[in-house]
């Protein structure tokens, strides 16, 4: 198979030329047309930048915590919702012949893809951890629609839907982390309160045995010990005295001696009589009772007897059971109950007064009364001894109540352990309430505070830095770029049709063809005649070419004009930007 040359070719291009220009022109009518005739779509966006709360946060604490991404993402699913858009829909009448003939998902769909949602980020320094970190600084939302005040009007819309999301988002966390708290300190100052009247009831039933007082209750008992032991010693000390008080009215007579004229002492009946009994026993002790002075002393006796009557010795029954009780009291502080002196001694007490009760009543107040003593010494002794006696029975009583204070005492301390756990069990629970309760409170002012923040609009906002402006130009289609493709297009479609046509083409037209056919070289070549009708058609073609090319350039500008761009405004835009280029 013979390979084609360049000037095959250029000489193709020459035969095929008008088949070249149509085709080129064709296409690039064909896109000239694309770009005039496609929809025009205008985009109207708005910038909005997220700003910091006005107040410094180490002042005042925002209760919203999380990142403005997620804040971000959050508010576009809520207002691309299916009830908002269709809203929008149904209020700037969008997409009304698409509605006709589609759903109301693919309406939904159709408008969420026209809706852009983009967050802008920037490197700042994380204040949590001061680490550099990319954050959401702002963002912008555009609107895609066929007319610019379309694409404006929804553009506005949306911008105020997210800026009322945002100020309703943060407000109502705010008002729920407000609410939600003081709900907990409501719940938990009842609890403290339960806790306080727990307390109080546990203290009013252990007053005197509560931790606290423990060392006050070791001290009361250590003084009361030491009051007791002291006392008892003044126990001691007036049953001494009382022994010693017995034993001297013992010695000394109740009655008043009587001294004669020769200053001896006369002898009373009574002592008189005991003296008989006294004499009367050493005298039988030594003599008969035959003897002289045994019967004397016999008849002195008898003969007192019968002048005194009965005599009653109740009176020294009386001082004597007295001095054995106070042996008795001396011996129980220092032995036990049941040692051999104490029974010993509480036995011949109760002989005596049986002994005492077994007397005749009036007998003894006769021999009584006839036996008051008038001694001054034997007086004096017997008050000291009755004042002794009383401070001896102040003393038992005192001592008594010291007994029942120092069990109380002891009682207190035996209980404390036990009062000390449950007091700190309710104590440890109380703390922990009351802590909780401050840290609750404090929370819950911030989250007042916040709250009034967001309603105040001090916090973190949404400020509009770029509203939504009516596009001057459509996005979409770009018409320029498409009549630069469809003319590059219809080039290389022109150029492959000649390139095609060239090597399908076998026709003999050159002498290298003629020699290659025959292996021989031609001797001559006869030029290509062009006949006179042949040139009118050729001029006929080349006007009819001009003509249909000065058509074409008019009904481009006629579809610029009306479907694009006022070709004056074109005009005058053209100029700006060369005056722009010059300087």
């Amino acid at each position: 198979m013979e390979e084609k040359a360049l000037s095959d070719y250029l000489a193709t291009f020459r035969r095929h030329k008008t088949a070249f220009a149509a085709i080129s022109a064709g296409l690039f009518t064909l896109s000239l047309l694309a770009a005039l005739l496609l929809p025009p779509t205008y985009r109207s966006a708005a910038t909005i930048l997220i700003e910091e709360q006005e107040i410094p946060a180490d002042l005042v604490r925002s209760t919203i915590t999380s990142y403005a991404a997620e804040r971000l993402q959050m508010i576009s699913q809520r207002v691309m919702t299916r009830s908002h858009l269709l809203a929008i829909v149904e209020k700037f009448d969008l997409y009304a012949k698409a509605r006709l003939t589609r759903t109301t998902d693919e309406i939904i769909e159709r408008m969420r893809e026209d809706i852009a949602f983009q967050p802008i980020s920037a490197e700042v320094i994380d204040p949590r951890s001061g680490r550099p970190t990319k954050a959401t600084i702002a963002f912008s939302l555009s609107y895609d629609a066929p007319r610019p005040d379309t694409a404006q009007r929804v553009a506005n819309e949306i911008t105020s839907l997210y800026l009322e999301e945002n100020l309703k988002t943060r407000t109502q966390k705010t008002a729920e982390a407000s609410d939600f708290l003081t709900e907990e300190v409501e719940q938990i100052g009842a609890y403290v309160g339960e806790l306080e009247q727990k307390l109080a009831q546990f203290k009013e039933a252990h007053m005197y045995a509560l931790p606290e007082q423990k060392a006050l209750n070791l001290q009361f008992l250590q003084q009361t010990e030491h009051e007791l032991q002291a006392l008892d010693v003044q126990l001691r000390t007036l049953q001494e005295r009382a022994i010693y008080l017995d034993a001297e009215l013992a010695q000394i007579s109740p009655d008043t001696p009587i001294i004669s004229d020769t200053g001896q002492r006369i002898l009373s009946k009574q002592d008189r009589l005991k003296h008989l009994e006294t004499e009367l026993v050493a005298l039988t002790s030594r003599y008969s009772d035959k003897h002289p002075d045994v019967v004397k002393a016999r008849r002195e006796l008898e003969a007192l007897l019968r002048e005194l009557g009965p005599i009653d010795n109740s009176l020294d029954t009386v001082k004597t059971l007295a001095h054995l009780r106070g042996e008795l009291a001396v011996l129980e502080d220092t032995h036990a109950p049941d040692h051999p002196d104490v029974i010993a001694l509480t036995s011949k007490i109760t002989a005596y007064e049986e002994s005492l009760a077994a007397a005749a009543p009036e007998t003894t107040a006769r021999a009584v009364a006839a036996r008051q003593p008038d001694n001054p010494a034997y007086l004096n002794l017997s008050a000291q001894k009755a004042g002794t006696l009383q401070e001896l029975e102040a003393l038992r009583k005192r001592r008594i109540e010291l007994q029942t204070k120092l069990a109380d005492y002891q009682d207190r301390l035996q209980r404390t352990p036990d009062t000390e756990r449950q007091y700190l069990a309710l104590m440890r629970d109380y703390d922990n309430a009351a802590n909780r309760y401050r840290e609750l409170r404090a929370k819950q002012m911030e989250a007042q505070i916040g709250e009034q923040l967001e309603r105040k609009s001090k916090g973190e906002r949404f400020s509009i830095i770029e509203p939504p402006l009516l596009p001057e130009k459509p996005i979409k289609p770009h018409r320029p770029a498409i009549a630069v493709l469809g003319l590059i297009l219809g080039l290389a479609a022109a150029v492959g049709y000649i390139v095609l046509r060239t090597t399908l083409d076998h026709t003999v037209r050159t002498p290298r063809n003629v020699a290659a056919l025959a292996g021989v070289a031609p001797l001559a070549v006869i030029p290509y005649l062009v006949t006179d009708d042949l040139a009118v058609d050729q001029t006929r073609q080349r006007w009819l070419l001009a003509g249909l090319g000065l058509g074409a350039l008019l009904l481009v500008l006629g579809l610029v004009h009306w479907f694009w761009s006022p070709l004056d405004v074109l005009w005058f835009r053209s100029l700006r930007k060369f005056d722009t280029l010059l300087g």
